[in-house]
């Protein structure tokens, strides 16, 4: 058995449903809706295409020595939520305002929110050499891309 540890996997076809934050942006910059920053917006994460994280859990399945392992699969590239809304905003063309809402106005008092979450990916580059191929840019046209198009069309266009 292998243990992955997934770091906020993004990419078309997501939705904002459960609270993922870069559909959720995109979503509201497409339809000028104010875009909603928890917290001051100095928290950072970091965003993995979907399409890097197939290729690694298949190389993974491949490799005997991963057999008992955590292994963390994600990308390195360290961004805060601020500045993920002004690149989304940028991104969509979009005037929404950017305004920050606090933790206890968005949460139930008490919420403490992690300042930081990139992960390690020294295990997982000396196992299958994996690197991360689709950097947030990227990510975030694709997520905007998808979006703009209509949902019936979406299948056949992607």
């Amino acid at each position: 058995m292998v243990v992955v540890r997934f770091f906020n996997t993004v990419g078309p076809r997501q939705t904002s449903r459960y609270g993922m934050v870069l559909p959720t942006f995109v979503n509201q910059a497409l339809t000028g809706a104010p875009i909603t920053v928890f917290g001051d917006g100095t928290q950072s994460r970091s965003f993995t295409y979907v399409g890097d994280v197939i290729g690694a859990i298949v190389k993974l399945m491949n490799e005997p020595k991963a057999i008992g392992q955590v292994i963390n699969v994600g990308n390195p590239q360290e961004v805060t939520i601020r500045e993920l809304a002004e690149r989304i905003k940028r991104a969509t063309g979009s005037s929404s305002p950017i305004v920050t809402v606090p933790y206890d106005q968005a949460y139930d008092a008490g919420f403490e929110d992690m300042p930081r979450r990139v992960p390690d990916l020294n295990k997982i580059r000396a196992l299958i050499g994996y690197e991360p191929k689709v950097g947030l840019d990227e990510i975030i046209e694709k997520v905007v891309t998808y979006s703009r198009i209509d949902a019936t069309e979406a299948p056949t266009r992607l």
